[in-house]
């Protein structure tokens, strides 16, 4: 598979070298992406899907640090051969509530994955949206959910979170 890391030094800017540098170092690096009237803040990953064979993340409404920190938890257990299960319930994610794993639609890409498609130069690559519950603990597909957080986390999924459920 060819990437950005594929890429002589000098054809890249100072941004694109330092972004590179971070995946060489540390495996993968995680974009911070201000909201605004439209979205809300969100953060997403580069070089899961190379360095640890497992579709790269993205997360709406987190603080950064909280962000990384889930990431960098999740990075672990995937070069450790525990992925995340896709469209299923797993308290892997956080460590007081539990979440969902979803596929993010490639109709999305453009918007949410910019420096993801740069690195891999395409939209090949698989990509998970990380979906929280409210404070109570409901989904928001399920009945309750407080409509407080209904901006907090847009659906990126093709057909929307319900369809993608997986029986258990």
């Amino acid at each position: 598979m060819t990437t950005a890391l594929d890429t002589p030094a000098s054809a890249l800017d100072e941004h694109e070298q330092n972004f590179v540098a971070d995946v060489r170092e540390h495996g993968w690096f995680r974009t911070a992406v201000s909201g605004d009237n439209t979205s809300p803040i969100f953060s997403f990953t580069t070089g899961f899907w190379l360095n640890a064979d497992h579709p790269e993340l993205l997360l709406f409404s987190m603080k950064g640090e909280t962000a990384h920190d889930i990431f960098w938890d999740l990075y672990r257990d995937a070069k450790a051969d525990r992925p995340l299960i896709i469209g299923a319930r797993t308290p892997d994610v956080f460590s007081n509530a539990p979440a969902y794993a979803f596929p993010v639609a490639k109709r999305f890409y453009a918007e949410y994955l910019g420096w993801s498609r740069w690195f891999y130069g395409n939209d090949n690559f698989p990509c998970l949206q990380i979906v929280w519950p409210d404070r109570e603990g409901t989904f928001p597909w399920e009945t309750g959910f407080d409509p407080a957080f209904a901006d907090s986390q847009p659906d990126l999924t093709e057909n929307g979170w319900k369809a993608a459920l997986v029986e258990q």
